[in-house]
Order: C-alpha cells, then sequence, then structure tokens
C-alpha cells in the first residue's frame, strides 16, 4: 500500500482510484492528508501513524470535502484538522456522510469507526495563510474548480507541494463546481512553481513525483486540456485516451465538463 518513501515522507496509495495519503513527519507533529479508503487501509495508516506519533500532534489537511478524501476522519478523533473556510462552512455535510454510508452499504464493509464530516481546527480563508510548526512551514492556497473548497498546501523546506484531485498523471480535470475557477486555480498552481522550491508533487490520486519536468508537464496538461474544451470538436477525446491510461473507467466526465464550461461561458 505504501506508494512511495523517502526521508520524512511516506505516501499510501488505496487500491481504488489510485487515491493518496501523504504522511509527513516534522519535529514536532505528524501530518496528513486525506485519511482513505477501504476499512482496512484505513487500520494500516492509523497503525503506521501509532508507530512513529510518540507525544507529537497528529494534523489533518483535509484538500476538499468529496466523500472518498473524508471517508477515513473518524478513524482520528485526536486530530487537529486543517481545511479551507469552504469546507468548513459546507452546507452538504449529512449528504456527505450519507454517500459514506451508501458506499459501505454497497460493498458491506465494516469500519472501526463512525463516519464523521471533520470539525475544522485551522481554517484557511485566504491564499498564503501559513502555519509554521517548529522546523516547518505550511501555505495555504484556496483551490476552486474540482469542488468550491479545495486547497493546496506547499510544507517547506521540504519542498512538498499536496494538490488534493488536480494535477494527477491519471485523471485529466473533473470539473464539478466550476470552470473559470478550475483555469485560475491550475494557474495558481504554476505560480506556485515559480514562488516555492517545489521537489514533491503529491496528487491526491496518481503517483507521487521529484520530477520538475513531470509536475510542469501535469500542468500543461491540465491548461491544454481546460483551453481545447471550448473548441472540442471529438479531437480531445483522443488526446485523453493516449494521456490517460484509464479513461475508458473516467470517459463519461468529459461530456459534463464541456457542458459545464459551455454554459459558464
Amino acid at each position: 500500500m505504501i506508494q512511495f518513501q523517502k526521508n520524512n515522507i511516506t505516501v499510501f496509495q488505496s487500491a481504488l482510484y489510485m487515491t493518496t495519503s501523504a504522511i509527513i513527519q516534522t519535529n514536532e507533529a505528524i501530518i496528513m492528508t486525506d485519511p482513505n479508503w477501504l476499512p482496512t487501509e484505513i487500520e494500516e495508516i492509523k497503525s503506521y501513524i501509532n508507530n512513529i506519533k510518540g507525544d507529537k500532534q497528529l494534523y489533518i489537511i483535509y484538500t476538499h470535502s468529496d466523500f472518498d478524501h473524508i471517508i477515513g476522519s473518524g478513524a482520528f478523533p485526536d486530530a487537529k484538522v486543517i481545511a479551507s473556510k469552504q469546507f468548513d462552512e459546507n452546507p452538504n455535510k449529512e449528504d456527505i456522510i450519507q454517500k459514506i454510508k451508501q458506499f459501505d452499504q454497497g460493498y458491506y464493509l465494516n469500519r472501526s469507526y463512525s463516519p464523521v464530516y471533520p470539525t475544522v481546527d485551522i481554517v484557511v480563508s485566504e491564499d498564503g495563510h501559513k502555519l509554521e510548526l517548529d522546523s516547518i512551514t505550511m501555505t495555504f492556497y484556496q483551490a476552486p474548480g474540482h469542488t468550491d473548497d479545495g486547497l493546496f498546501t506547499v510544507i517547506e523546506p521540504d519542498g512538498l507541494f499536496l494538490s488534493g484531485d488536480y494535477l494527477s498523471d491519471i485523471e485529466f480535470p473533473f470539473i464539478f463546481s466550476n470552470y473559470q475557477d478550475y483555469v485560475n486555480t491550475i494557474n495558481k498552481a504554476e505560480n506556485i512553481l515559480l514562488n516555492h522550491q517545489i521537489t514533491t508533487h503529491i496528487p491526491g490520486h496518481g503517483s507521487t513525483t521529484q520530477n520538475q519536468q513531470e509536475i510542469q508537464k501535469r500542468i500543461d496538461c491540465s491548461k491544454y486540456y481546460l483551453e481545447q474544451l471550448l473548441r472540442d470538436n471529438g479531437e480531445l477525446e483522443k488526446y485523453l485516451s493516449r494521456e490517460y491510461p484509464f479513461f475508458e473507467g473516467m470517459k463519461s466526465i468529459h461530456p459534463d465538463n464541456k457542458k459545464m464550461a459551455n454554459q459558464e461561458l
């Protein structure tokens, strides 16, 4: 289940949708993103954290409120939660928890905890919000477009960029909230690369990379897709099938993206 491990960084990957949970160890804290998916996977992550935690505080960064990214929240009741203001004020909290329950019912899954919508301790309401923890600084950026409550995190001096459901090597943009917001968020990601010394990119789905060309390629692919979406005559689907190995499993998202973009603009 461990996809990537180097120095103080460990990235777990679920069997479902290559969904990641990143764990970063610092001198005084453990930082995790989006604990997910399956009960056995959550237990493995929890066991790993318990083995390294000691008396350190656990922080969980929720990159956004899609149910698959908060599904493990109930397993970590003592964690301090970091998320966007929109995440904290989400009016659909009960609906999201219901999706978790429906998922578990559909696959006959038992969990050792009750699913809960996370209570946010540290609310990010603006770009550039910083949190300093002894040896590291976390800088947060709002990232709407996929959902309206997305959050980017940069951790320095480690050079980590946690992007949630953006800049994946296996998923093209899923625009569930707003097309123009998505465009602006990808431009913001490019500015993050210019303004921070990023060495490691960890997406919410897909592979962790320390290759600078690969990080830039993920930005370029998203920008190309978003630019071409408004003038697509059918060629874009061919491009997606070449670039993304699981496109057949997600191809229904593409016409939905086109519809949303054209309705907006």
